[in-house]
């Protein structure tokens, strides 16, 4: 039996297992260990968010139920500490249901023996499944905005096979590190380099030219992604000169698609190997790959890369259009600590401009999807309707087509609101396939007895505090019309305060 044999037989039996109920299992067992709903919960009383609620509504996917009271039980700090270091958090429940998703850990060239649909529905899979259920919330956020920060689209070429290992060895566990080591990886990527072109990318053929006409010099394709989106930003003041300068320090990898498919190496004979000169900084010659590492040590230190950073993480976690003087902060702290992610977003989480930027923000569908998901303990195996109703919603993960990645501002997402409607009333009437809900559950955590307050408690519960009358009202009149308490909880779901966080 050849490894593709082996592989596909794998991958049969686990698809034998899976229909044979291994599902419920496995959801059983993940909850046995502790990431079920807890036997009793305090729905919040408040007019207004709990500084806990609303760090979760930013720095995780929301709430899952008990972990508001956790962070005010550890408090936020310790709660922050813990997330930068992932590693040391128990994730095993998450584990148990990703662990016979095959692009987990499929090594890189067997992936391309995958047919590429099964690919991108696994990789979807196991970015929800995340989502919804890693303790290590933080971090999934974060490899979230870097998938966009360094978007690949998974239609383009070799991606469709390239996407699974971007995100599993270069994304995630670079997340909440060093930004110099994360963009190294993500520039010298196999995915990278198919998406913008880079592996097309050799010297010119006329070598007495220092900078080359397009037509007879580097493809600049990937050097201009990563000053305009990954490094500097469009207004930074590098010119064309810097561009084809930074595509010739860029010239020379390849990916390999027969001996080792997927894999990106160094080509010495297509690469440009003369002095270059890039924002003023002249680079030697004759460093061969290495001139990829001194590029980008260029870039990393200019202090528009700092702030070009900090002003999209700022966006991220802060606002649409954050306050000058966190994006200042976040700079500062990305200055100070050589670009490490992890403490400049701790800048960031802990700013007065976080804490006053309370439902500031329209939630994205992935997000509006897991969050709902999460607040109410679902039970998920994210199967092909959850991904269908992202698409619907114009948020499939990895299929955002140009190199800019999904937009990170609400005016892109309000057209989708008939579409959360949909995905709300399919999940609480059990529509959805592979996904389960159980309000009774939560309405006894909650310890509710009354109609009107079950409403009213249930509405705090999903939005983090005491829903105004404005609000709940509809909601109320809407169940005293019709009876259908479990299209009222749709209609909370759909509603405008679940959308903001």
């Amino acid at each position: 039996m050849n490894r593709r044999e082996a592989l596909v037989a794998t991958a049969l039996g686990a698809c034998t297992v899976a229909t044979a109920g291994c599902d419920r299992v496995v959801g059983a067992l993940a909850r046995a260990s502790g990431h079920g709903l807890p036997r009793t919960l305090r729905a919040p009383s408040a007019a207004h968010k709990s500084a806990a609620r609303h760090l979760l509504d930013r720095a995780a996917f929301g709430p899952w139920p008990g972990d508001v009271e956790h962070v005010e039980r550890v408090g936020i700090a310790r709660w922050i500490d813990e997330q930068l270091a992932p590693s040391h958090i128990d994730d095993d429940a998450c584990a148990m249901r990703t662990a016979a998703i095959d692009v987990g850990w499929v090594p890189a060239d067997l992936l391309f023996e995958l047919r590429p649909e099964d690919i991108e529905r696994q990789l979807v899979t196991d970015t929800l499944l995340r989502a919804v259920y890693s303790r290590r919330q933080l971090q999934e956020v974060l490899v979230g905005f870097w998938l966009d920060h360094f978007n690949v689209a998974i239609g383009k070429s070799l991606c469709s096979h390239l996407e699974a290992t971007y995100v599993r060895d270069v994304i995630r566990p670079n997340a909440l590190g060093s930004f110099r080591s994360l963009l190294g990886a993500v520039t010298t990527s196999g995915a990278m380099l198919v998406y913008l072109d880079g592996r097309d990318n050799r010297r010119s053929s006329r070598r007495e030219v220092p900078v080359p006409s397009p037509a007879e010099g580097p493809n600049e394709n990937h050097a201009r992604e990563l000053l305009e989106l990954h490094t500097l930003g469009v207004r930074s003041g590098y010119d064309q000169h810097d561009v084809m300068e930074a595509a010739r320090c860029l010239s020379g990898w390849v990916v390999d698609e027969r001996w080792a498919p997927g894999r990106a190496r160094f080509v010495p004979e297509r690469h440009d190997d003369g002095a270059k000169t890039v924002l003023g900084a002249t680079l030697p010659p004759g460093h061969g790959a290495r001139d990829v590492d001194l590029l980008l040590d260029v870039l990393v230190r200019r202090p528009e890369c700092a702030t070009h950073v900090a002003r999209a993480l700022c966006r991220h976690f802060v606002s649409d259009d954050p306050p000058e003087s966190v994006v200042r902060s976040a700079s500062a702290s990305f200055v100070r600590t050589g670009g490490h992610i992890g403490q400049t977003v701790r800048t960031i989480l802990t700013s007065p401009e976080l804490a006053r930027a309370v439902d500031q923000k329209v939630k994205r569908p992935f997000r509006f999807v897991v969050s709902a998901l999460r607040a109410l303990a679902a039970e998920t195996h994210a199967r092909l309707d959850v991904g269908d109703a992202l698409a619907r919603m114009g948020h499939a993960p990895f299929r955002w087509p140009t190199p800019d990645g999904y937009p990170d501002h609400a005016g892109a997402w309000l057209g989708t609101l008939p579409a959360r409607w949909a995905f709300a009333l399919a999940l609480v009437e059990g529509r959805i396939d592979g996904t389960s809900v159980e309000p009774p559950a939560l309405v006894r955590a909650l310890a509710t007895t009354d109609a009107d307050d079950t409403t009213a408690t249930l509405f705090a519960h999903l939005i983090g505090r005491r829903p105004r009358a404005d609000e709940l009202d509809p909601v109320v009149a809407y169940v005293e019309t019709t009876r259908r308490r479990d299209r009222a909880l749709a209609l909370m779901l759909a509603s405008p305060a679940f959308q903001r966080h």
